[in-house]
């Protein structure tokens, strides 16, 4: 694994946040929930079925995305074979829409 430096890991988390932002705004739109991208941080703002506050940071020291969301924290790292931050195989704009879904109540 090839350790990104400052500079890319702070260009690939902008394009990470931004591309993660444009993939959640038809499910935002469609469910009423606000996804906002301001000074760097990500975030996503519930009030049904509670209200609800999901944080995506970048975290530049660890070279991470940290996603702060349902009570616990995911840790993303850069996975070049993805190209995208991910943690376990799973992308963060995956990782989201799952998290997202579930605090929704997918089944509703």
């Amino acid at each position: 694994m090839i350790a990104l430096t400052e500079q890319e890991f702070r260009m690939k988390s902008d394009e990470a946040l931004e591309s993660a932002r444009r993939a959640l705004l038809p499910l935002a739109d469609s469910r009423e929930f606000e996804v906002e991208l301001q000074n760097g941080v990500l975030n996503l703002e519930f009030e049904e079925p509670s209200d609800a506050r999901f944080v995506v940071s970048p975290n530049a020291p660890v070279r991470q995305i940290w996603v702060s969301a349902m009570a616990r924290s995911y840790k993303l790292s850069w996975a070049a074979e993805l190209g995208s931050f991910a943690l376990d195989g799973e992308t963060l704009p995956q990782l989201l829409d799952r998290l997202a879904r579930m605090h929704l109540g997918a089944d509703k």
